[in-house]
């Protein structure tokens, strides 16, 4: 059953302090309109440009999950990410006047409390959902950190998280549905361990951090003169180290907080796909690295499969134009016609059909040994198709000739042979405006994408002649 995209009905803003650089954060969450996605603006910057949430902007993964376009940057997007996928949110513009959303408690919960304030609407548009049928996998050799996902019938996330640390253990964390997220994940705080906090401690690397933000799971002892550092930096009085081998001034929500955490990450970064997911994502040691990596393997799936998605017809059924029905619209004859059928029309849109046969006379003198259809002549027939669907908006089709102007992207892809059926789709590509059609048009065959064109042309009005 298809799903609507969803927006917030309201502006919402927060603000707290960045964890990396220390300055107050005022951030907007916006309605944003159907098909728009998760973008950041930085108001702080002339032109106030945008960064669209893509994985293809991931730079760096040090500390979080950094996003830079055109030298603008994002810094540790990833907890204001995962709290708009697990509240089924699809289109909103996040505005910040810093690099960096506010760290508030480490988690994604007052983000998700904004965000439920502002109110969720539903939108016109239709949710466009990814649906994993094959096993998909991306495993860093040098961590040993894998994810994989499987098909299932929902988006769901299982991580398992193992640091070689006697404080911390092995965990293990899963959200079945994404409407636990809010109850389950959403407060699951950062955490870091000792030995690399007094690393970015001294390299001062983060300057927004305190007790209240971050887990600090103590994995080595404790000198008076770290002890005395910590202090400082955290701007308390004094600090011990409770039994279960954190620094005090903390309570774990869960014993495993740090494997909910994880998930969090995981179902931020992977917001980066730009489309919703339905498939088990597993996480064995993620991080964002393997997270951003395996984002990027799936967008890129998404794009290639877009570019060769095969349309299924029934080749069978009555077709709504046949071949003479054709010809009272076209001006090509046999041999030059070649379009049999048109399956489909309407107003942005035409699908036809070309039997290709040994017959065709172009076999006769193009590789008569090893016959096979000419790539200009699949775009001819593309071109044929697309001239029903600019014919089809003139009264008297048959007093009117249609004349390329350009072709762009013109790609090749597969042989067509003897045997084969082709099937031609072409949709407009912008309105059609004083008798100027631009469409993109594809050819398949045998279940794959043959060829492919962005072709402009122009009808017209003069009876007698012939393209």
């Amino acid at each position: 059953m298809p799903v609507k995209q969803k927006t917030i009905a309201n502006e919402v803003s927060l603000t707290g302090v960045g964890l990396h650089t220390g300055l107050e954060v005022h951030m907007t969450f916006s309605p944003a309109p159907p098909n728009h996605g998760f973008a950041f603006k930085r108001v702080d910057l002339e032109g106030e440009p945008i960064i669209e949430a893509d994985a293809n902007y991931v730079v760096n993964t040090q500390r979080g999950t950094n996003l830079e376009k055109n030298g603008v940057k994002i810094q540790t997007s990833e907890h204001v990410l995962a709290a708009l996928v697990g509240l089924d949110i699809d289109n909103v513009l996040i505005t910040l006047n810093a690099p960096e959303p506010p760290i508030m408690d480490g988690s994604s919960k007052y983000f998700v409390q904004a965000l439920e304030e502002a109110g969720i609407v539903e939108q016109e548009a239709e949710r466009e959902i990814y649906v994993i049928k094959d096993v998909i996998s991306y495993r860093d050799e040098a961590t040993g950190s894998e994810i994989t996902v499987i098909p299932a019938d929902s988006y769901q996330v299982t991580t398992m998280v193992d640091f070689g640390t006697m404080v911390l253990g092995t965990q293990n964390a899963t959200l079945e549905k994404m409407s636990d997220f809010k109850t389950e994940i959403a407060a699951a705080r950062t955490f870091s361990f000792l030995h690399e906090l007094e690393m970015l401690l001294e390299h001062g690397l983060i300057k927004g951090g305190d007790l209240n933000n971050a887990i600090v799971y103590v994995d080595k002892e404790i000198s008076p003169d770290t002890m005395k550092k910590l202090e400082k930096a955290f701007n308390k009085a004094s600090l011990s180290v409770k039994p279960n081998g954190i620094l005090d001034n903390l309570t774990l929500h869960q014993p495993n907080e740090a494997a909910r955490h994880k998930l969090l990450d995981v179902i931020g970064d992977l917001a980066l796909i730009g489309m919703r997911i339905q498939g088990k994502v597993i996480a064995n040691k993620p991080g964002h690295f393997v997270n951003t990596q395996f984002a990027k393997k799936i967008a890129k799936l998404i794009r290639a499969e877009k570019r060769s998605k095969v349309p299924v017809y029934d080749l069978h059924q009555e077709p709504l134009m046949d071949v003479k029905k054709i010809m009272n619209m076209l001006p090509h004859r046999p041999p030059f016609l070649l379009v049999d059928k048109i399956l489909e029309l309407s107003d942005s849109h035409v699908v036809g059909v070309k039997n290709v046969t040994m017959n065709e006379p172009f076999f006769v003198g193009h590789f008569p040994g090893a016959p096979v259809m000419p790539g200009v002549l699949q775009v001819e027939a593309m071109a044929q198709t697309g001239g029903i669907l600019v014919l089809s908006t003139v009264p008297d089709p048959e007093n009117y000739l249609t004349f390329f102007m350009k072709m762009d992207n013109v790609k090749f892809k597969q042989q067509v042979v003897p045997g084969d059926t082709l099937i031609f789709k072409c949709d407009l590509i912008s309105p059609i405006r004083r008798g100027i059609c631009h469409m993109q048009a594809y050819a398949y065959a045998n279940g794959k994408l043959v060829s492919e064109a962005e072709m402009m042309a122009q009808i017209v009005k003069t009876k007698g002649k012939e393209e």
